[in-house]
């Protein structure tokens, strides 16, 4: 809805001066027979048993979950189901990977095309803060965190190959450290696609949806990810603003600067660097990259990436930075209260039925095909 909208005040302004009836929104959806059925048989039995065999063709019988999430034994059963959906991928990672990852910490998961405004990068410079309070501070509190990225470059995008570069090469270093290794694990999975996306989505515990606001047109990564039980942490941006609508934002992390703050801090004459000097963890962070530590030494493998960061920053990461550790640090409070953990996690699947593609389909065919469904 929010691209819709920006369609027509910026892109399309002239045509929709012209014909206003001629622009509908129709949001996306994600098909429940392969992203749940499929992709999760733990969630697929819990609400056979439910609501009976046939429930994926009407998505909205998700919302019998919904007076089961204060239900101690039940969560008990949907821990037990997010466990066993987190084994499997610790078994994937390290067969494909070699990285032997706890179940028992939280998944915390950015799968998507890599891009600089879908800021890759600006999850990296949380996991390196977080490795450099553990470095000076040993006795750090924090629940123990894996962090799994994957996606593909566009094999000319160099910037984005760098990023992929970038995580590869903090999880080195991080995953070879015996001071963090209780408490920090970063996984790039290889070869992202339909398939092997399958078992992460039942799997994650924390969603990244971070794009910069006014820049994702939608997605359907966030939508999977929550409707499989995964808290989302992210921007109001696409598809993001009408999943925390329907979960509740109380469900829901969200920071970040909005559509009309980026227009107003870019046209403004945004500093970068000004973030850079006056934030210290920030700052620790672009040093630590800039020093060569994942780098083997070389302190300029990275250097175009946090040139552009500290010179220019198109797509904000230093603006939305100290917002987004502060989440973060959220995040981390929520994830000890396993109960309450749970019970967002249940609110989140429970209210994501409007998020399948049948309804999207149907809200074409209704609204602008002007076709009716043929039974079969």
């Amino acid at each position: 809805e929010l691209h819709s909208e920006l369609l027509k005040t910026t892109v399309m302004r002239d045509f929709y001066a012209l014909w206003p009836e001629r622009f509908h929104n129709v949001t996306n959806g994600v098909t429940p027979r392969r992203f749940i059925q499929l992709s999760n048989p733990g969630l697929c039995r819990i609400m056979t048993g439910l609501a009976g065999e046939g429930w994926a063709r009407d998505l909205d019988n998700l919302k019998r979950l919904e007076p089961l999430a204060e239900d101690a034994g039940f969560q008990a059963d949907w821990a037990q189901m997010k466990h066993a959906a987190k084994r499997e991928l610790g078994r994937r990672i390290a067969r494909v990977v070699g990285i032997t990852v706890d179940p028992e910490s939280l998944f915390d998961v950015q799968v998507k095309r890599l891009h600089e405004y879908k800021r890759q990068h600006l999850n990296v410079l949380h996991i390196i803060t977080l490795y450099h309070r553990i470095k000076q501070d040993p006795h750090y509190d924090m629940a123990p965190r894996t962090f799994v990225f994957a996606g593909k470059a566009a094999p000319g995008y160099m910037m984005a190959k760098l990023m992929i570069k970038l995580i590869t090469a903090v999880g080195d270093v991080i995953n070879h450290d015996p001071q963090v290794n209780g408490l920090l694990r970063v996984v790039f999975y290889p070869d992202f696609n339909v398939k092997n996306a399958q078992p992460i989505y039942p799997a994650a515990d924390l969603s990244e949806q971070i794009s910069t606001a006014g820049k994702e047109a939608s997605g359907t990564g966030n939508m999977k990810f929550a409707m499989n039980g995964a808290l989302t942490i992210g921007t109001q941006d696409g598809a993001n603003i009408e999943i925390r609508d329907a979960v509740g934002a109380e469900n829901f992390f969200q920071f970040g600067l909005t559509v009309e703050q980026v227009t107003r801090v870019l046209d403004s004459g945004y500093q970068p660097r000004a973030f850079y000097e006056q934030n210290e963890e920030l700052r620790a962070a672009i040093d630590l990259i800039n020093s060569g530590l994942f780098s083997h030494g070389d302190g300029e493998l990275f250097r175009p990436l946090t040139n552009q960061l500290i010179h220019h920053d198109p797509f904000l990461l230093f603006a939305d930075y100290a917002d987004y550790v502060a989440c973060q640090r959220r995040v981390d409070q929520a994830y000890r209260d396993r109960a309450g953990w749970h019970r967002m996690s249940i609110l989140n699947t429970a209210r994501m039925g409007y998020f399948s593609s049948d309804r999207s389909i149907r809200d074409y065919g209704e609204r602008i095909w002007q076709v009716a469904p043929v039974p079969l």
